[in-house]
């Protein structure tokens, strides 16, 4: 048996002359206790120098080569391009395909995959970066990346042709369908979230809530509004609403990028839990 987390605490305790502490059993190989260790040292031990954490990530690429840059890179504290060059220059190519932090497999080679997101995120540039990933078969992050390209007029795929052959394609995006009504669904979602306690009983979550109900409006008032907006001052609104949208989209990520941390923590204590 080995310690992976807390042996000054234990050393505490046996100072102490404590005859019994709570402790969290983990059923595991060698390899997969190093990974909790550092992860461990990483969240709430003491620094690890960034030599120290590049040690443990070429360790890490040893024992678990099947895992992707992103995830070695979560577990170690440094940056998942520090670990695809650590990769890159202990010869290792890796697989065709590797598990990411939220345990999909994908391919290593993504280059057709950048290419569908990038015809995605051109046919509707309104689709979440979670959709695309979804749809395409890559990570959200990676996505991210295309879409960034994308909008500075480079190739989606880092092949190092910076420009798009033979131009780049204007993002357009699709006119809307203002006169549409609401969709039924989102109201009854929107009535949903009004009645949940984590947000009504708190400021933040009303100040949400209000404005979540002030963009649900009918699309009969949002034609109304529409001819409502003075000629000249077109242009002046037209960017405040790109740039809420932008802001709004922004959001959306962050939501999604942390309900895939949650989801992937969940995943590890109940697989925690189930060998224990």
């Amino acid at each position: 048996m080995r310690v992976v987390d807390g042996l000054h605490r234990l050393k505490v305790a046996r100072v102490r002359g404590d005859r019994t502490i709570a402790a969290r059993f983990v059923d595991g190989t060698e390899s997969d206790a190093f990974v909790l260790a550092v992860e461990a040292n990483i969240r709430h031990g003491l620094p690890l120098s960034l030599a120290d954490r590049k040690r443990a990530a070429a360790q890490i690429m040893g024992t678990h080569p099947q895992w992707s840059d992103r995830r070695v890179a979560s577990a170690t504290g440094i940056s998942a391009g520090t670990v695809a060059d650590l990769r890159r220059r202990g010869g290792e190519g890796g697989n065709e395909a590797r598990i990411g932090r939220d345990g999909r497999i994908r391919p290593v080679d993504s280059t057709e995959r950048r290419k569908q997101a990038a015809d995605l995120i051109r046919s509707d540039p309104g689709l979440s970066l979670r959709q695309v990933a979804k749809q395409v078969g890559i990570s959200p992050e990676t996505v991210r990346d295309v879409r960034g390209r994308l909008e500075r007029g480079e190739s989606p795929t880092p092949d190092g042709n910076r420009a798009l052959r033979p131009k780049p394609h204007p993002l357009t995006w699709p006119e809307p369908d203002l006169g549409r009504a609401v969709d039924r669904e989102r109201l009854a979602v929107l009535e949903r979230l009004k009645a949940d306690p984590a947000l009504r009983l708190n400021e933040v979550g009303r100040i949400l809530l209000r404005m979540l109900a002030m963009h649900s409006m009918d699309g009969q008032e949002w034609e109304r509004i529409l001819r409502g907006v003075p000629p000249h001052l077109y242009g002046v609104v037209a960017a405040f609403a790109r740039d809420h949208a932008r802001v709004w989209a922004g959001f959306a990520d962050h939501l999604e990028n942390r309900a895939t941390d949650v989801s992937h923590d969940e995943h590890d204590l109940r697989g925690v839990s189930s060998r224990s």
